[in-house]
């Protein structure tokens, strides 16, 4: 017998990405400017950087074999089956002081980091 509970949860939990307040709410807002409802917010790794791997954050319209997605208060998070490992636990934040600005990633997976902060390892 299959708990419909258990499976409308487990998308709640299907990449370990979480992404804050201040950061969903900036993802609404550039959403808004860019007047489409198709949009989500994709996360992934890649190779490059000095110390190995980069984070990309990007708006995509498409789902790829293998995403899973996370939706924070109507923003659609995808994570590719590639980089859920080096993600799972990550938080997403945005930042807006006179000394940062911009999204950041507290990542416990990155064993350390370039000193521009775009790449780990």
């Amino acid at each position: 017998m299959t708990d419909t509970t258990m499976t409308a949860e487990a998308p709640e939990r299907a990449h370990g990405v979480s992404l804050t307040d201040a950061a969903a709410a900036k993802v609404k807002s550039l959403l808004d400017q860019e007047g489409r409802d198709d949009l989500r917010l994709r996360v992934a790794v890649q190779p490059g950087g000095c110390s190995g791997l980069i984070y990309q954050l990007y708006f995509d319209e498409r789902y790829l074999e293998d995403d899973q997605t996370v939706d924070f208060e109507g923003v659609e998070v995808i994570v590719d089956a590639m980089s859920i490992p080096y993600l799972d636990g990550a938080t997403i934040d945005f930042k807006d002081t006179i000394q940062e600005q911009g999204f950041t990633i507290d990542n416990p997976n990155a064993s350390g980091s370039c000193a521009c902060g775009d790449s780990f390892h």
